[in-house]
């Protein structure tokens, strides 16, 4: 047999499989993921929750007497007392102010704190955060919107209510509205200013995932319908952005 009868018996190359170590790697490195995924969120949750509740107890220990506290007759904690106690402690404070004399407490102690240079302002400022927050009337954060912020960017900013009256009398315009930009990943930080309402795109969004996307930096985000809304919203902010005024023709 010849050279070139070997040369035509020689079989065209083909692909040869991926080794089977290579495969069964990813599928492994795949099931590590799902797990970590599985139990990271609730290994976290459990941690949080957890601390708060030894928090609470350890706050609310010294105000609970030594005869009612369960680890002086059991060899062991049990957690979650105080933070009971603590619910049913502003349950009962709650109850006793919508009375005369819980009302006159209370005012006899707002009058006293006010008389104090340092505390009055704290106190004050801390009061109305609180009110706004946990009030059904309050102005928090209810709705979500997009704010160019820088100039020639877009952000997600909450929207609050609108600026009191000497405020307003020394904007440009009447029409503002309050917003607060968030710092990533930590929401309880950033920025707040006036913008002009016609300046701004409220978003068909909660509140809420509007924090989970900032949390995140962006790599959680809305539902589909959500996002396509967005981007809609965005585009067509962009768009009137970029319409310049014909010039007119010299003669």
């Amino acid at each position: 047999m010849t050279s070139g009868d070997n040369n035509q018996a020689t079989p065209p190359s083909v692909l040869l499989p991926e080794p089977s170590h290579s495969g069964a790697m990813s599928r492994l490195r795949n099931y590590f993921l799902t797990g970590l995924i599985l139990v990271g969120p609730l290994y976290i949750t459990i941690n949080l929750t957890w601390w708060l509740i030894n928090w609470v107890d350890d706050v609310m220990r010294p105000f609970i007497p030594i005869g009612m506290r369960p680890e002086t007759y059991l060899p062991y904690r049990i957690p979650g007392i105080g933070l009971i106690t603590a619910l049913l402690g502003l349950t009962l404070l709650g109850f006793l102010t919508a009375n005369l004399v819980g009302r006159t407490l209370i005012e006899f102690s707002e009058n006293l704190l006010n008389r104090m240079p340092i505390v009055r302002p704290i106190y004050k400022t801390m009061k109305q955060i609180f009110e706004t927050l946990f009030s059904k009337n309050g102005s928090s954060f209810r709705k979500v919107a997009l704010a160019e912020f820088p100039t020639g960017m877009w952000s997600v900013v909450f929207l609050a209510s609108q600026p009191g009256p000497d405020i307003a009398a020394r904007l440009p315009d009447s029409d503002y509205v309050s917003c607060f930009l968030p710092c990533t990943p930590n929401p309880t930080t950033g920025f707040f200013f006036y913008a002009r309402r016609r300046d701004i795109i409220e978003l068909d969004i909660s509140v809420e995932s509007a924090m989970t996307m900032i949390m995140s930096a962006g790599m959680v985000q809305p539902n589909e319908d959500a996002q396509k809304k967005l981007a809609a919203l965005a585009e067509t902010a962009r768009a009137n952005r970029a319409q310049v005024t014909p010039v007119a023709p010299v003669n």
